[in-house]
This record gives structure tokens, C-alpha cells and sequence, in this order.
């Protein structure tokens, strides 16, 4: 398999993988991703939603809109700019966020021992060039240009 196919494969079935852990989300995508951002960067603007989970700013209100309503956010005037506000993960929020991540961790463990002794080792392996992989942020030329595919 060339290194193409290779990207297209994994491309896939890292989508499949994600898919199929979310379904075991109780919230919106929008909303986990908006907590998730807020738990691990602290307060934000919405915009900042907006910008780190590549929606509009309108998306980004409306999942904020909800969060807010369901106590999972605050808001605190922004420290330099008085028309703008902080979001703010509630501890309420982080209690839901971590039932969220347990439930997905759970889903992954429970696939996870269904695998034959070999392959969660093969797949322990692959963890650290995973994580090398996702850390890896290809300039926007390099994005936007197809790769040729290897010889062979």
C-alpha cells in the first residue's frame, strides 16, 4: 500500500472510529467540543469557540446559548475589552464533560478487549506515532496540494 491509500485508509477509519464514539455522547457535538475547549484552555470568547472548532461565530452562540442555559457555562466580563465576554466551564460543566469522557473511554476499553491479546499490543504501539502523527501540522500549501502517489 502506497503512502496515498495509506492516508486515505486511515482517513477513513478514523472517522468511522470517531463516529462510532460519539454515539455514545448524551450531548450535542457541538456542546462537548465547546466544553472540551473550555476545560482545557480556560475561558474563551465565543468567537474563540467559533475560530477553534472551525464553525461561525453563529453556530459557535448557539451551542454556547445552551451550555449557558444548562448551567455547564458562566460568563465574567472580558479583563480588556468591556464588550466582550468570558465563558467560563462551571463545575457542573466539568462533571458533565467527564461523564461524557468516561462513557466514550468506556465504549474504547470495551472494543478494545475484544481484540485478540496481539493485536492491543500491536495497538499500544501505534499510540505514540498516532500522537506524532496529530502533532504534525502541515503548512497550508501542503494541505491544499495532493500528494503524488509513491512508486510502487
Amino acid at each position: 500500500m502506497n503512502d496515498h491509500a495509506l492516508a486515505e485508509e486511515l482517513r477513513q477509519v478514523i472517522g468511522e472510529l470517531v463516529r462510532k464514539v460519539r454515539a455514545a455522547d448524551s450531548m450535542p457535538a457541538g456542546e462537548a467540543a465547546s466544553l472540551g475547549h473550555l476545560d482545557r484552555g480556560g475561558p474563551l470568547t465565543a468567537a474563540d469557540l467559533a475560530h477553534l472548532r472551525g464553525v461561525t461565530h453563529q453556530a459557535a452562540s448557539k451551542s454556547v446559548k445552551e451550555l449557558l442555559g444548562r448551567g455547564l457555562v458562566d460568563v465574567t466580563p472580558h479583563p480588556s475589552d468591556g464588550r466582550k465576554l468570558l465563558l467560563r466551564i462551571t463545575e457542573l460543566g466539568r462533571d458533565h464533560l467527564q461523564r461524557e469522557r468516561s462513557q466514550r473511554a468506556h465504549w474504547l476499553d470495551t472494543a478494545i478487549q475484544a481484540l485478540d491479546p496481539e493485536e492491543r499490543q500491536k495497538l499500544r504501539e501505534c499510540v505514540p506515532v498516532m500522537v506524532h502523527l496529530a502533532a504534525h501540522t502541515p503548512n497550508s500549501e501542503d494541505a491544499n496540494r495532493p500528494s503524488s502517489p509513491a512508486p510502487g
